[in-house]
């Protein structure tokens, strides 16, 4: 059995991670409501909701969990390439709106979708509150690719991405290491591992580990303001 989170419990009413299950791993309790403050509570502890259309809102710690340590990515030669002749521009929250309808589009996801309009409605409000950010890859004026996630303290939540031209997705994933590098993050949360992430250089860490460190790393919940300023870059990230 999991506990059931009411509508008007506190923001901070999640039962201990260590409670989680293993088979599904990771379900920790269901019930309660996407507001602001349950979403922030849930992150800084290493939770995230992760639910079906027509089913109660489901939140989930995984043990381990996939994270990606910004200088840690790994660019394969092809990818190389791809940054090095494409030509694709990158931006940061021009089109977060834009980011999130492709991402929930079933039509560019072989696996289906679980950004319902409660979904997307819950995180379009934490971008205007200066939480959630996106990072656009642009071909010739196109969006292609790219990102959404949140940021907090020194770590980056990521979400869902998506991909419309060759190596897009990963693209906005090189840009977004190299953004959290130079910001100082400590790491990108990556939630489940898979083999695309790996190659990039996705690791498991231990749940305990993950909790430690988000402890350490997230100290208050006070949205990243210099996220929020859009900004548009073209340099060479193959390097």
């Amino acid at each position: 059995m999991i506990a059931w989170l009411q509508a008007d419990d506190p923001p901070d009413a999640f039962p201990p991670v260590e409670q989680a299950l293993r088979e599904p791993d990771g379900l920790l309790c269901a019930g309660g409501d996407l507001s602001p403050a349950r979403l922030l509570e849930a992150y800084r502890r290493g939770i995230f909701p992760w639910y079906s259309t027509g089913q109660p809102i489901l939140w989930w710690s995984p043990d381990p969990r996939a994270v990606l340590i910004p200088a840690e990515m790994k660019i394969s030669r092809s990818l190389r390439k791809t940054l090095r002749n494409r030509g694709y521009e990158y931006s940061l929250n021009r089109a977060f709106g834009e980011v999130i309808e492709h991402c929930a589009d079933q039509r560019l996801r072989s696996e289906g979708t679980w950004i319902s309009a409660e979904m997307s409605h819950a995180y379009r409000r934490l971008h205007e509150l200066g939480y959630a950010h996106s990072v656009e890859i642009w071909d010739e004026g196109r969006l292609a690719g790219g990102l959404y996630g949140l940021a907090l303290g020194k770590v980056f939540f990521g979400e869902s991405m998506f991909n419309r031209a060759r190596d897009a997705s990963k693209v906005a994933l090189v840009y977004l290491a190299q953004e959290a590098s130079r910001r100082g993050y400590e790491m990108i949360d990556c939630q489940l591992r898979s083999d695309h992430l790996s190659r990039l250089g996705a690791r498991d860490m231990p749940r305990e580990e993950f909790v430690r460190r988000l402890e350490r790393a997230v100290t208050v919940l006070a949205p990243d303001r210099s996220w929020a300023v859009a900004s548009d870059r073209n340099e060479d990230a193959s390097k």
